[in-house]
């Protein structure tokens, strides 16, 4: 059965990523592209958008409009607006994928909440390679314990807004928990000045911001004569959007539940 999948953000680098991702896997069919209603590109066809040629799909404006045309949502968008769509979703009987990063502790309630009633699968990164980084990371952390100092080094494209990436922490609450430690009270993401000798029990965030970097992560563990480092460099967004169209498909046997890419790939 062909599960129909509409996107949001079908103008930006991320949705036409996803157009070019649903085409490429059997099983999914693209029925739906949103983007602002402000959007000059509204009533655009979105396969001539992505440059895949025309497919019949007209971006539109809002989710309402396009309530019957879609089972799964993909929300790469902002965080107020995937926390509306979420509420939106789970009234309206639709699954979704959010590959958003950067929401609120209230935002994340409301996706949970939503998840009562709807599947669906929440992640920072959706890449394949990613998700075994974060597998690796968690392994290295309860091997090395505490004789490695951590640090955790990422680089974006200058157009990203949030800092440091969703995916730097998710390493990092990987690394936190299997140390048994709490992100939130070991985490330091920035040094300047006389910060004195580095406390064994951190673990240090460092971001870099520039030109189109798709995506690079390092996970650093440096130890007394030896260190470990954990790295994934993507190439191409596309690695991230047919990750998010596997777990759309994967969310069809799922009634209801908030789940991640661990899930999706049966990494727990």
């Amino acid at each position: 059965m062909m599960s129909r999948l509409a996107i949001t953000g079908a103008g930006g680098r991320m949705g036409k990523a996803l157009i070019d991702a649903i085409l490429l896997s059997d099983g999914a069919q693209l029925t739906a592209a949103l983007e602002h209603s402000e959007s000059s590109l509204l009533g655009v066809d979105a396969g001539e958008l992505a440059g895949i040629g025309k497919n019949g799909v007209l971006v539109a404006g809002s989710i309402e409009e396009v309530v019957d045309q879609f089972d799964v949502l993909i929300d790469f968008s902002v965080p107020s607006a995937t926390a509306a769509n979420a509420a939106f979703c789970a009234a309206h009987n639709k699954k979704m994928v959010i590959g958003t990063t950067g929401l609120t502790a209230e935002q994340l309630s409301q996706v949970s909440a939503a998840a009562h009633s709807s599947a669906i699968c929440m992640a920072s990164n959706f890449s394949t390679g990613v998700n075994l980084c974060f597998k690796l990371a968690e392994l290295a952390a309860q091997v090395l314990g505490d004789e490695a100092d951590i640090e955790i080094i990422e680089a974006h494209h200058r157009h990203k807004v949030d800092a440091p990436s969703g995916t730097a922490l998710s390493l990092g609450q990987s690394v936190a928990t299997a140390l048994g430690r709490d992100l939130d009270q070991v985490a330091v993401y920035g040094r300047e000045g006389q910060t004195g000798a580095r406390d064994p029990e951190t673990i240090g965030f460092a971001t870099v911001r520039g030109g189109d970097i798709v995506g690079d992560h390092t996970v650093l563990f440096a130890g007394e004569g030896e260190r470990v480092e954990i790295t994934h460099k993507a190439s191409s967004r596309l690695s991230f959007a047919r990750g998010a169209v596997r777990a759309a498909l994967w969310l069809s046997a799922r009634d209801s539940g908030l789940f991640d890419m661990q899930d999706v790939l049966g990494l727990k």
